[in-house]
């Protein structure tokens, strides 16, 4: 299990690693507010079908071999970034960043429940979850601090490091057996699973309000920290510390993923209605922190933010790891990850439209407004869940207290016909 957390890692670092870049970007390339949105747009563009794709058929091509493709792919763009000269290089680039992260993640969590026993998969989803969030924070910690405080080549540098950890997942990866893909060879070759979601009838309308809309929510309120808060640093707070849009991010990030070890509020409902409250208060912090222009406000904001989002994300996908049976549970985390990666669109593509009409300032809190109107759906809809949550919680119990009880009848019955 450590060794395939280690590859989640690298490749979590991997796809954030170059949001503390776009302002250079802009300014190397001349590059207008619009061409900026797109760079951001096509990442995520193209990574939604690869992750549909790769988690439907992931198994069926062996979990392993596109583990490898995707790092591979995600190398390839790295090389593309290190060495691009004109714009649309790093266009090229962006897109096989998304394709090659949604290809991992559509895989990575199946591939790392099949190297777990059975009594570990919730706790390998629950590190997974930590486990991404601690590396989509470090990447743009390490590529800020780089291009700080090194001061050789920042549009190249950073793109050496990144090489180096992705190099260590591939050699971490081949350490590892694809038992299952090897299983249906020696059976011979299966045939492909369809192309879809695979959320299960009777968890759908539980599982996309209360599991899908939270991480949603959550991908879109911490997109705008990711898209835009290079700028925002930039324009509305008026610093030049290049480093502190990458720690900002590490903050929300890995913060969010160290607040998952909180022992306090260990009731899943509660502990995901109060992450998903703390999630919009944060955001809105960040909004004020911009009118007041204070960097104070805007640390603060960011870390209410990580509490909130850590919560949300530890929840939500826990309970995308348990309404589904087990043979059910890996398409339906891709789902999951579906639902979450499409909230990333949602700040790019809603910002650049209304930008066009309004300042950034005002764009983020019409974003903020909408965010926050999901957020009382769900704290209304979890009134209802939590009574069907606790229903099947009692259900399953009985179940697992009639499977233990099962064998000591049997031998009293054996007893009994004995004498």
């Amino acid at each position: 299990m450590k060794r395939m957390l280690w590859v989640i890692l690298m490749m979590s670092v991997g796809a954030t690693f170059t949001s503390p870049l776009f302002p250079l970007y802009q300014e190397h390339y001349q590059l207008s507010s619009l061409q900026i949105t797109i760079l951001f747009a096509v990442y995520a563009l193209f990574l939604l079908p690869s992750l549909l794709i790769a988690g439907s058929r992931g198994g069926g091509w062996g979990l392993k071999r596109v583990l490898r493709i995707s790092i591979w792919i995600s190398i390839a763009a790295t090389i593309l970034f290190m060495g691009s000269q004109q714009a649309w290089l790093i266009y090229a680039a962006r897109i096989l960043e998304g394709i090659a992260y949604g290809t991992f993640t559509g895989t990575a969590v199946a591939f790392l429940l099949q190297q777990s026993s059975k009594d570990q998969a919730k706790k390998a989803i629950t590190l997974s979850g930590i486990t991404v969030s601690v590396g989509f924070g470090l990447g743009p910690a390490l590529t800020g601090l780089v291009i700080q405080y090194l001061h050789i080549m920042p549009l190249r540098m950073p793109f050496w490091f990144l090489t180096l950890l992705l190099v260590s997942a591939w050699a971490a990866l081949e350490t590892l057996k694809d038992h299952d893909f090897e299983a249906q060879k020696r059976m011979g070759k299966t045939a492909s699973a369809p192309i879809s979601l695979g959320v299960p009838t009777d968890i759908r309308r539980h599982f996309w309000s209360f599991s899908a809309l939270p991480i949603f929510t959550l991908f879109t309120l911490n997109g705008i920290i990711l898209s835009l808060i290079p700028s925002f640093v930039k324009s509305v707070i008026h610093t030049t510390n290049l480093s502190v849009s990458g720690l900002l991010i590490l903050l929300l990030l890995g913060g969010g993923a160290l607040m998952q070890l909180l022992p306090w509020v260990k009731y899943p409902v509660t502990r995901l209605r109060i992450g998903i409250v703390l999630l919009a208060i944060g955001a809105w912090l960040v909004v004020f922190s911009g009118s007041t222009g204070s960097i104070i406000l805007l640390w603060i904001g960011v870390l209410v933010q990580a509490i909130g989002s850590g919560w949300t994300f530890q929840i939500s996908l826990q309970l995308a790891g348990e309404l589904p049976n087990p043979e059910e549970r890996p398409k339906v985390i891709t789902s999951f990850y579906l639902a979450g990666y499409s909230g990333f669109i949602v700040p790019i593509v809603g910002t650049g439209i209304l930008t066009y009409f309004f300042d950034l300032h005002v764009s983020l809190i019409v974003l903020n407004i909408l965010a926050s109107l999901l957020v009382l759906y769900m704290l209304a809809y979890s009134v209802r869940f939590a009574r069907y949550y606790s229903a099947r919680k009692s259900q399953l119990l009985s179940q697992e207290q009639r499977v233990s009880a099962a064998p000591k009848m049997g031998c009293e019955g054996a007893l009994q016909e004995q004498f």
